[in-house]
């Protein structure tokens, strides 16, 4: 089926931590066929990540936006600066992609048609269902991520695989309903997401996974992510207490 992209107004939301080397490689993979503008959140950035980026931008021809935050204020804080921008200019679909070059951007179609064809109103990215790949994940990070996903899925009653994935998308108009809050400070961090999801998926917005893949780096001394299982157990895991006990709204 024919996606008519002429329709819709597509923003993706890069937020950007220290990514040296990385987000240039995902910045010359997009199209203005799917794309219209990027928005790029730094923490905290350097000159060599400015200058990165403004060489990549030059083999593109999609328009790019940066917001720079003189400090680290968190993933959470960086995409709600994305999604402000989104709003303010009339953008109704919002692509998230990390700036860490693990997610391909090539694959943002696949979020469009389920937006667009499908009518959805978020759309999930998944390395873990038929059609998706993943690859070097360390064993550990699957077995938590599935174990988590697993909970998702009881707590929701909604299957959910691939929960801590940040290859997503969303309408923007999912904003304007009251009981989607997301300009709470303790949505700063990695919770940001996580409350965003649990929201579409027990609000009844009509949600889909879509296959993606997931290429972790070949280097062992490079990071696999900046989240780490225990130290940011209690970031990841929050969202779910906090919404499913009622203590946050």
């Amino acid at each position: 089926m024919t996606m008519d992209y002429n329709t819709h107004s597509v923003l993706a939301i890069i937020p950007v931590y220290d990514e040296i080397g990385k987000i240039g490689k995902v910045i010359s993979r997009f199209s203005k066929i799917f794309i219209d503008e990027i928005c790029i959140i730094l923490d905290s950035p350097s000159n060599i990540i400015r200058n990165e980026i403004k060489e990549s931008a030059t083999s593109i021809d999609v328009p790019i936006k940066i917001i720079e935050n003189d400090i680290r204020k968190g993933i959470g804080y960086a995409i709600r600066q994305g999604i402000t921008h989104a709003i303010k200019n009339n953008f109704d679909i919002i692509i998230v992609i990390a700036g860490n070059n693990k997610d391909n951007p090539i694959e943002i179609p696949k979020f469009l048609d389920a937006i667009i064809n499908e009518n959805y109103d978020y759309v999930q990215g998944s390395r873990f269902i038929l059609g998706a790949l993943h690859e070097r994940t360390p064993i550990l990070r699957v077995f938590l991520i599935k174990l988590y996903s697993l909970l998702w899925s009881i707590l929701t009653k909604k299957l959910c695989t691939d929960v801590t994935n940040g290859f997503r998308a969303y309408k923007t108009k999912i904003f304007q309903n009251k009981q989607i809050n997301i300009w709470q400070d303790w949505l700063d961090g990695y919770e940001f997401e996580f409350y965003i999801y649990y929201k579409a998926l027990t609000l009844n917005y009509k949600t889909i996974e879509v296959p993606v893949s997931k290429i972790y780096p070949y280097n062992k001394n490079e990071s696999y992510s900046k989240i780490h299982p225990i130290k940011n157990f209690w970031n990841i895991l929050r969202p779910l207490v906090y919404l499913v006990l009622g203590l946050k709204k």
